[in-house]
């Protein structure tokens, strides 16, 4: 559908942590028509900013995503893996990986699997990341290195991108996080019709999934008023028992009112759900387990409002993620309403000033 050309191509694109390039360029060309200036951070983030009177408010998406590195290679021929990210080991068993060469070059490979007849009985065990190993065809080592295999390369999982049945929800990898640089990119192109009184920064960091590292600095850099991740959380909907951390596909937006790492300031939670019940605009209290780039953004300059708008996915951190497009539609409108309705009296409001 025309519609998701956007995130369609930003899910295609490969972008490992500290590998984010490919998918830097295509933000830029996609936020110069829109922006009044283009920002950098010296690690790889970058951010158009539309000029305003009021406060300055901040969104930004993670380019990266989960994946491996090449770190050896076997006399055999078989590709060593480091993980990238946070991987549980045993959803990348027979899975068909891409080894990024170069630019426009990627060599595929299998992620090999011991078939069941050769392990009749043996004691079961858990498989670990010293079990994995990319299967590329290659007879040798020396083999691989003339397919132009070398220690350092990305290794990233190949994308089936595709709508179900019902046309809602859409299938594909890394929707953690390019949901989030898509988002941005909408946003600020839908700044054009929107009158607010605020500086609006929207964009993209680098290395969130090994350590929020790109909004540690981005953060510093711009010291917003309020900084937002848009970001993906586990759904779990599709699971037996639900925990204190459910979410599901359909429901709207998530209001992420604690995880480990930030806790939402109480007035910006009231704002949330004051705004979205008046707009009418679907959402769902959400508990995390893990953490966002608004982590580290509440550390910057001295201390920021910070908080994330998520987006329910089934089964992020693998190979193929669900999302639900009603849900995508409920993250831009709020999104929107916050830059409408956020000024320099909420900004005192909130800070209890």
């Amino acid at each position: 559908m025309k519609k998701y050309e956007l995130y369609e191509t930003l899910l295609q694109m490969p972008g490992i942590a500290g590998h984010e390039s490919t998918i830097k360029k295509f933000v830029r060309s996609k936020l110069e028509p829109y922006s009044d200036e283009i920002i950098q951070d010296k690690l790889g983030g970058i951010f158009g900013v539309k000029k305003g009177d009021g406060p300055t408010i901040m969104f930004a998406g993670h380019m990266d995503e989960v994946g491996f590195m090449v770190v050896g290679i076997t006399p055999q021929g078989m590709i060593e893996l480091q993980p990238i990210g946070g991987i549980n080991p045993e959803v990348y068993l027979s899975q068909n990986m891409e080894i990024v060469i170069e630019e426009n070059k990627t060599i595929r490979g299998v992620i090999g699997a011991i078939p069941p007849h050769l392990t009749r009985g043996q004691e079961k065990k858990s498989i670990t990341m010293e079990d994995l190993v990319l299967d590329i065809g290659a007879d040798s080592k020396e083999h691989a290195q003339k397919m132009g295999v070398s220690i350092g390369q990305q290794v990233v999982s190949c994308n089936s991108f595709y709508f179900t049945e019902d046309h809602k929800k859409i299938v594909s990898k890394a929707w953690d996080d390019r949901f989030g640089v898509g988002m941005c990119l909408e946003i600020m192109k839908e700044l054009q019709n929107i009158k607010h009184p605020n500086t609006v920064i929207c964009g993209a960091t680098v290395q969130e999934e090994v350590g929020l590292r790109g909004a540690t600095v981005a953060s510093q850099m711009i010291q917003p008023d309020l900084f937002i991740a848009i970001d993906v959380s586990p759904a779990t909907d599709f699971m037996k028992v639900q925990g204190k951390s459910s979410s599901a596909l359909g429901k709207g937006f998530l209001v992420r009112y604690y995880d480990p790492r930030c806790i939402m300031n109480p007035s910006l939670h009231s704002y949330f759900l004051e705004l979205a019940n008046q707009k009418k605009i679907p959402h769902q209290e959400f508990l995390s387990l893990g953490g966002t780039d608004a982590a580290a953004s509440q550390y910057a300059g001295k201390g920021t409002l910070s908080t994330t708008l998520g987006l329910p996915g089934r089964y992020i951190h693998t190979t193929a993620s669900m999302i639900h497009v009603d849900d995508m539609k409920a993250v831009k409108d709020m999104a929107l309403e916050i830059i409408k309705t956020f000024d320099m009296k909420k900004l005192k409001e909130l800070k209890g000033e």
